[in-house]
């Protein structure tokens, strides 16, 4: 029988029983490692970058205005994503983060070629190449919809509601593993093929997403407005109504696209999180990107010190994604993250401002401030999702997840300024770098922390279906 001839009831049915715990158990994992390769391939330009800058002769402004042009292509990209996502579907868009990612692996290779060959016109191509990054990006915001839309729908009691951030923290440590990968795969393949295998191996990983993501089932909470949305388009309102009803939606429509985040209930968050997020990306371009520049000139620790120290911090990250996700759940997402950034602002200004060369106050000052800098993330993304309704969802969390990109241009733009302004004996260059850390590190971060707090504390997603299944 047609679909259309179905009953609400019996629409709403079919699509509740669609999905079950083994089909959101299995997305989970999938989502995890999605995210983790994404990462790889978005973390391998940056660390790679001196080493391709040395063989293509860059100069150091070269460089860095390579590395600022691919942030924004990165940040323009991802900026697309989330109207696609919301009309297209969920598990679509994640198919295409995993697919833009893996491409834009594959050509940078030849991007690296042509940069050398033909000069600025192949520098505008590898900046082309790598701006596809931004889809690799977009994976987390993507993920975080998807995920939260799919625990709303099967883990409907109370002690598994108070378990939806924890379980969805666990997907976005794939930050801190997937820039371990990262690393390891440069000490050992790139003296083996050079830097250009390092981003030919990228492309395997996704090869082995897509056969995976064929079990991904697409998000009850999405197919239901897909359907309410067509039943309206056929002039079958009350059915419309009822469907949404039965499936837990609201019955009221909400527009879509970009100007309806800044339309009524939705304005107040797109705003808050916006600023939140930009202000946010500038104390994580100065130290989760930037720190080791900022240990061994302003601190006077060794390169060698500062790679373990950024070692140590990776590891507190990862328990930060747990720990934030398991708190989030029990006095809310808001507060969690506007808490752990307040604490990370202190942790981090103890490191700029203490002592210099002493490495265990250092190596904790740094751990503990990337454990609530980069931790309450897994709350963020969380929140996001449930800040939105359903028809704008995926376009919010990826617009507010590519502010982040246009934050760290401004960061590094705030960074140069600072330092080319300064003297150039190493003692005014180490003041420089004290003096960019609590400008452009420490007080954005506080400032974040505050303008979360602005925004409306958000419920967890809830659904009228509740699964027989045990967990």
């Amino acid at each position: 029988m047609p679909s259309t001839a179905l009953s609400p009831a019996d629409e709403a049915a079919r699509i509740n029983a669609a999905v079950t715990r083994i089909d959101v158990r299995r997305a989970t994992v999938i989502c995890f490692f999605a995210w983790t390769f994404a990462v790889y391939d978005f973390v391998l330009f940056a660390n790679l970058l001196p080493v391709i800058a040395q063989e293509l002769g860059w100069s150091g402004a070269q460089t860095t205005g390579v590395n600022t042009w691919v942030t924004l292509g990165t940040a323009i990209v991802a900026f697309a994503v989330g109207p696609f996502v919301d009309r297209i579907g969920r598990r679509a868009g994640i198919v295409v983060c995993v697919v833009g990612a893996a491409i834009a692996s594959l050509l940078t290779w030849l991007g690296g070629y042509a940069a050398g060959a033909l000069g600025f016109a192949g520098l505008v191509l590898l900046v082309l190449i790598r701006a596809l990054a931004g889809l690799g990006y977009s994976e987390q915001a993507v993920n975080a919809t998807y995920l939260n839309e799919m625990y709303a729908h099967v883990y409907t009691d109370e002690r598994s509601i108070k378990r939806r951030g924890f379980i969805y923290s666990v997907v976005q440590g794939g930050w801190p593993i997937g820039s371990v990968i990262a690393a390891l795969s440069i000490y050992i393949l790139q003296p083996v093929g050079g830097w250009e295998l390092c981003f030919i191996v990228a492309v395997f990983p996704a090869i082995f997403m897509l056969l995976a993501a064929r079990q991904l089932k697409e998000s009850p909470v999405f197919v239901a407005q897909r359907r309410i949305r067509a039943l309206r388009a056929e002039g079958r309102g009350d059915d419309a109504d009822e469907l949404a009803r039965l499936t837990g939606q609201e019955i009221r429509t909400h527009k879509i696209g970009f100007g309806a985040l800044f339309q009524g209930d939705s304005r107040r968050a797109t705003i808050t999180l916006s600023i939140a997020f930009l202000l946010n990306w500038l104390g994580i371009l100065a130290f989760a990107f930037q720190g080791t520049l900022i240990l061994v000139n302003g601190k006077e620790v060794s390169f060698t010190g500062a790679l373990e120290v950024l070692i140590v911090s990776n590891v507190a990250g990862f328990f930060g994604y747990l720990f934030h996700g398991w708190l989030g759940d029990r006095i809310s997402r808001r507060n969690t993250i506007a808490i752990g950034w307040t604490v990370s602002a202190i942790c981090f200004g103890v490191m700029v401002l203490g002592p210099n060369g002493n490495l265990p106050l250092l190596v904790t000052a740094y751990a503990l401030g990337t454990f609530f800098l980069i931790g309450p993330y897994s709350a963020v993304l969380f929140f996001n999702s449930e800040s939105f309704p359903v028809e704008t969802r995926a376009t919010a969390g990826t617009l507010i997840n590519a502010l982040g990109q246009i934050g760290a241009i401004i960061g590094g733009v705030l960074f140069t300024a600072t330092l080319a302004a300064a003297g150039s004996a190493p003692a005014d260059q180490a003041a420089a770098w004290i003096r960019s850390g609590l400008l452009w590190g420490c007080l954005p971060i506080l400032l974040s922390a505050g303008a979360i707090l602005c925004a409306r504390k958000a419920a967890p997603l809830t659904s009228t279906h509740a699964t027989a299944e045990t967990s």
